[in-house]
């Protein structure tokens, strides 16, 4: 073959020495496969090695290796000097980054002994699979890439930019959703009033003095409000007493007395309340009403099965001579208290009502009587009634005398009477007399007229009892009942704490005690 130029041969000369007939020749690859790194290899052993061929190294895993020049940053600076080992064209995988991944030459197998004839040659073994290799990060992804596609790029696009945060102020150039509709507003409570009237009463609403008291008579002393209640048979009874504006401004006792007492059990039974106001500017008002309570309900309580029977088979003529009675000598144990005391029998007296309810559910009756002012009303579908008995007037008091219980005559003592003739009657008989009162002496009458009233009460109503502190005001001020009727409508009593803010509704010019006790029929 022509040298080109007829050069001398040198030691340098790699395609001299390649054909030179002294060397050796490297045969047949060791391996079924005669690939191209086979004959490099080949190439590189016949040459003898040196700085000027590449190398190969073996990173990570056996079976796959990276190529890499160790003279690479060398060979640029031999470049500029026009030395050095000449350089190839780069790959195409140089180029751009990558790196070829090639699989290392398995070392040619040693020639295996022959075998023997009499042992049979044992099969070959497959090798056990090999574990994949982890993906380096600098590698593409396999399916991302394809060498044949010269648009091919293995380099990672690069991630999105994030998105510029958006300005709250900036409107939005979407159109705002409907807002749902608002749910219906809920019915607002009717409001509770503390007063009624044009203007609020003089005094505060609640209590600032209390009254003064002796360190021996503790016992005396009575509390500024009074709250009860129950319920029977067909009714539900509430019952409230409370000091009025100017005593408790004044620090003053309460001069209304309240009691509710029930005698027996069972059908029969017969429940009392009693309401008592003693007399005003008067000392010791307060005890003489408590007194008026106490005896009253002692008397009816002893007479309590009759009374009931009465009321139960409708005897009305019987309960008023009756309660007529026991009023009375209320009223005389009253006089005979005031005399113990050394005061005037007017001083030390009280107004008196009172009701009698059966707890028989069959039985609708309701009896009231007393002496004194106050009121007794009956709400009856949605209005007010008026159920105060009417006063007779002076001339029509008089009256033949009643042994033992003197006169009806008010203020006047039965010790003599005249007839239409002007004849004069004694009480004094010699006429051997019954057991009666503990007072020995005939019992004056009390300061005013008895009243009585027997009513049958019907589903729905509402009726009440009240002391003058309430129903003058009543009377007085329409738009306290009107109030009163507004928060009864509905026919449902009360409870405790809402009936005695019911029965607190303040009206100006009206500061005395008030008590009330309420019947509601089911």
């Amino acid at each position: 073959m022509s040298q080109q130029g007829d050069r001398p041969a040198t030691t340098d000369d790699w395609w001299g020495r390649l054909y030179d007939e002294s060397a050796r020749d490297t045969g047949p690859a060791g391996t079924p496969d005669d690939t191209i790194d086979d004959r490099f290899d080949s190439a590189a052993d016949t040459l003898g090695g040196g700085d000027d061929v590449p190398s190969t190294r073996t990173y990570g895993h056996a079976v796959d290796a990276i190529a890499v020049d160790d003279d690479e940053d060398d060979a640029g600076d031999d470049e500029d000097e026009g030395v050095g080992p000449a350089t190839r064209p780069s790959a195409w995988w140089e180029s751009r980054g990558g790196r070829p991944v090639t699989r290392t030459p398995a070392p040619a197998p040693e020639p295996a002994p022959a075998p023997e004839p009499s042992v049979p040659t044992p099969a070959p073994v497959a090798p056990a699979p090999l574990t994949p290799r982890p993906r380096a990060p600098w590698e593409p992804p396999p399916a991302a890439f394809d060498p044949t596609d010269p648009a091919a790029d293995p380099t990672p696009p690069p991630p999105p930019a994030p998105a510029a945060p958006r300005d709250p102020r900036a409107a939005d150039p979407r159109p705002p959703a409907p807002a749902p509709p608002p749910p219906p507003p809920a019915p607002a409570p009717a409001a509770r009033i503390s007063h009624v009237g044009d203007s609020p009463p003089t005094y505060e609403a609640e209590p600032t003095a209390l009254p003064a008291a002796d360190a021996e008579e503790l016992d005396q002393l009575v509390a500024d409000t009074v709250l009860d209640g129950a319920r029977y048979g067909t009714y539900t009874l509430r019952a409230a007493s409370l000091r009025g504006d100017s005593a408790r401004y004044r620090g003053e006792p309460r001069r209304d007395a309240l009691l509710t007492a029930r005698f027996g059990a069972g059908p029969g039974a017969l429940v009392l309340v009693a309401v008592a106001t003693g007399a005003r500017a008067t000392e010791g008002a307060h005890l003489s009403a408590a007194d008026a309570c106490r005896w009253i309900g002692g008397a009816v309580g002893r007479s309590h099965s009759r009374l009931a029977e009465d009321i139960r088979a409708g005897r009305r003529g019987d309960l008023k001579s009756g309660l007529h009675r026991l009023t009375d000598r209320t009223y005389g144990k009253l006089r005979a208290r005031a005399a113990e005391l050394g005061r005037d029998p007017e001083e030390y007296t009280a107004s008196l009502r009172c009701l009698l309810l059966s707890a028989d559910p069959d039985c609708r009756t309701r009896v009231f009587f007393g002496v004194g002012g106050g009121g007794l009303f009956r709400l009856r579908d949605g209005a007010w009634q008026d159920l105060e008995p009417l006063v007779p007037e002076p001339s029509e008091m008089r009256g033949a005398p009643v042994v033992g219980y003197g006169s009806v005559p008010t203020g006047g003592h039965a010790a003599t009477e005249q007839t239409p003739d002007g004849d004069r009657l004694t009480m004094d008989l010699e006429i051997t007399k019954a057991p009666g009162p503990l007072v020995e002496e005939p019992v004056p009458p009390p300061p005013e007229p008895f009243r009585f009233r027997a009513s049958v009460a019907r589903p729905g109503d509402t009726l009440l009892l009240t002391s003058v502190g309430l129903a003058e005001p009543l009377r007085g001020v329409p738009a306290l009942g009107d109030e009163l009727a507004a928060r009864w409508a509905d026919g449902e009593p009360p409870g405790l704490a809402a009936y005695l803010a019911d029965v607190a509704l303040r009206a100006k010019g009206y500061a005395d005690d008030r008590t009330a006790v309420g019947v509601w029929e089911a």
